[in-house]
């Protein structure tokens, strides 16, 4: 007599519908920054060069992803009033942790972020995923948020450090590309872009044309 598979014994797959929802939607259609308008400070002062977005992305996207796993698996273990408390004690653990490893394998970009990394225990985009979804998913689902919340984070702090660095000091990733030749003349470096509103002004931009390239742009 044959055994009829139950739902509960059905593997999930890995990357079904929802699965894809959730590492597609925060790269564009909801992504943190241009979209949810989170973690908007960080990206003004830690994006004057390609070099330290990239390290702050890649430290974002390290610690969502522990923090989210841990969050998931123990959601049904924490009480309610004490979960923001649990939260930031996860997120605190998994800040550490990256700032320790950036001091060992790179520590001249760790004293550029300085207290920044730090800052990411009270990230938005952080806490936000944590309670919004880490709370109420499984490890696998809060595994995949965290990374593309994380990566929507990155790609567009990379592209504002990337546009800051170009025209405010004529290199990128400390390689000259704006060629000497345009100096001569008469080019001068954009010194706005080596100021704090140089990076809101293109994060305006940004958001303006990622929301119009959606449909989104309020009438």
């Amino acid at each position: 007599m044959t055994a009829t598979a139950t739902p509960e014994a059905e593997k999930t797959p890995l990357f079904g519908d929802e699965e894809k929802r959730v590492v597609l939607d925060p790269l564009w259609d909801n992504n943190p920054i241009s979209t949810q308008m989170l973690g908007i400070c960080s990206a003004l002062a830690v994006t004057t060069g390609l070099k330290v977005s990239i390290v702050m992305g890649i430290s974002v996207i390290c610690v969502m992803a522990m923090a989210n796993v841990a969050i998931s698996l123990l959601r049904n273990m924490i009480p309610s009033k004490i979960r923001i408390v649990v939260q930031l004690v996860v997120v605190s653990g998994a800040v550490i942790i990256v700032d320790q490893v950036l001091k060992a394998y790179a520590f001249d970009l760790s004293k550029q972020l300085g207290v920044f990394i730090s800052l990411i225990i009270t990230n938005c985009i952080v806490m936000g995923r944590l309670e919004a979804f880490a709370m109420g998913n499984p490890p696998w689902r809060s595994l995949l948020d965290g990374i593309s919340n994380g990566l929507g984070y990155a790609w567009v702090i990379c592209l504002v450090g990337a546009v800051r660095e170009v025209f405010g000091g004529g290199k990128l990733m400390g390689v000259q590309v704006i060629p000497d030749s345009l100096y001569e003349a008469g080019y001068v470096n954009n010194g706005l872009m080596v100021l704090a509103p140089g990076a809101f002004l293109l994060l305006g931009v940004i958001v303006w044309v990622q929301r119009a390239i959606s449909g989104k742009v309020e009438e």
